[in-house]
């Protein structure tokens, strides 16, 4: 039997945010309500260090096929690969884990949508260059959190989830630092 959001019915949707690594990957699941994003659940999924490239990106894609699994997201919200020239291989290294997380999302039925960093930053935090740390309290009081989450690939995750949300519109979304002046114009601004 098809489900209320398969019926096309505006149900909870399912975000699953994720900020790629090889050793840590960051995920948080947000669900949209009424009164706004939930968290259902957020942590790392841990590659193995000093193991070969294979054995980590196994794990990381494991790992991210377990949530997708549990969760069945609707979306995930991963953050654009960027590299600095001087450091070609980070950036060589972090698209075999961006690869997998989107081979798991695919799989999943999901759609994948990339977000520059600076724009989860702004939407998160209202500053585009903001510290890790300004991320951590920033999603600590979006959520009502007793402490900001560690470790910090957790809240850069659980940001892009809430980018997501806030620029698809999704119910009730209210970005508390946005504006017409400086709301952004889409996804790819």
């Amino acid at each position: 039997m098809p489900t209320e959001y398969e019926q096309g019915n505006p149900g909870p949707e399912r975000i699953l945010g994720i900020d790629p690594g090889l050793n840590i990957t960051g995920y948080g699941v947000i669900e949209s309500s009424r009164r706004g994003p939930v968290l259902l659940e957020a942590g790392v999924v841990r590659g193995t260090p000093k193991t070969s490239l294979t054995l980590r990106v196994a794990e990381i894609y494991e790992g991210v096929r377990e949530i997708v699994g549990r969760y069945e997201p609707h979306a995930m919200a991963i953050e654009e690969l960027y590299s600095h020239y001087k450091r070609p291989r980070t950036a060589i290294l972090m698209g075999h884990a961006r690869g997998v997380l989107c081979l798991a999302a695919a799989q999943g039925g999901m759609d994948v949508h990339h977000y520059p960093a600076t724009k989860i930053k702004k939407l998160t935090t209202g500053n585009g260059r903001a510290s890790k740390e300004q991320i951590q309290h920033a999603i600590q009081r979006e959520f009502r959190l007793d402490n900001p989450p560690e470790p910090p690939d957790v809240a850069d995750a659980l940001a892009a989830a809430l980018c997501h949300y806030h620029l698809h519109g999704l119910p009730q979304m209210s970005s508390p630092f946005s504006n017409p002046a400086t709301s952004p114009k889409s996804p790819t601004d």
